[in-house]
């Protein structure tokens, strides 16, 4: 079986709150269903979440518009620079091993990237194979926005790069190979742990963010109307979607996101 990019964006548009136009967000693999509340012994490796809390650290956010010229690149490569400083430290006091990704900006989504089809209606996708991040600097997931929402799925698709980094991914892979007809809860399993971990993300860098309340308001709302709909269920609900991120960003710590060893009820 090959896998696709993770977190490549779905076909679905998103009903925005307030000031948040329709957009399409991110699919990716195929998953699998837990016996409901117990760990099992092949669930994957947990030594990210072992680690303790992400240091409380400062990340500027630059606006994506500036006198009305778009700075996506720009907005975006200092999100990368601010989650590589972030998880980096993190790694180190860990005693985990650490590589950055590569990160490549479009203007445009191409035919093909990273040796694999560009995936149909993508926002922001990692690509395992090249651990890469891959950014279009275009589309409804960034362009005119001036909410949270462009930061937590860069925060998201670099979750997918720690779980890379952990041999999360590797074990996941694994075990659906193994059982093919439990894919669909273990891809949301898999998605909605990088939910979580970008949750941490954003939990450490809150207080260095020029957000008001309504702000983080909004990124909730957000992050409900990216949820799953109907019998395609690749990243979860919107509530599940929402549940995990929150989890993250009140512990600011990957143990509050196994999502592994989580009742299937939690993971819908």
């Amino acid at each position: 079986m090959r896998f696709l990019p993770s977190g490549a964006g779905s076909r679905r548009p998103l009903r925005r709150p307030a000031a948040v136009t329709r957009w399409a967000l991110l699919v990716t693999v195929f998953l699998t269903a837990l016996p409901s509340g117990t760990a099992q012994a092949d669930s994957p490796k947990k030594s990210l979440v072992k680690t303790g809390k992400l240091a409380v650290t400062s990340c500027p956010e630059p606006p994506i518009i500036d006198r009305g010229i778009p700075r996506t690149r720009e907005y975006l490569a200092a999100a990368v620079k601010c989650l590589n400083t972030s998880w980096s430290a993190h790694f180190a006091r860990a005693g985990l091993r650490f590589r950055t990704p590569t990160v490549r900006f479009y203007e445009e989504p191409e035919r093909r990237v990273c040796g694999v089809r560009w995936p149909v209606n993508a926002a922001a996708f990692y690509c395992t194979e090249k651990a890469t991040l891959v950014f279009p600097l275009t589309g409804h997931w960034i362009e005119d926005r001036t909410d949270l929402y462009p930061l937590k799925v860069a925060a998201h698709e670099y979750g997918h790069h720690l779980q890379s980094l952990t041999g999360i991914r590797d074990d996941y892979e694994a075990r659906v190979r193994s059982d093919r007809t439990r894919q669909a809860e273990l891809g949301r399993r898999y998605e909605l742990q990088a939910d979580c971990l970008s949750g941490v993300f954003l939990g450490s860098v809150r207080g260095s963010l020029p957000r008001t309340g309504q702000d983080w308001e909004a990124l909730s709302e957000a992050i409900r109307a990216s949820g799953d709909e109907g019998d395609h269920r690749t990243h979860g609900s919107g509530a599940s979607r929402v549940r995990w991120f929150e989890r993250g960003y009140r512990a600011v710590s990957p143990a509050a996101c196994d999502t592994w060893t989580a009742a299937p009820s939690r993971v819908s």
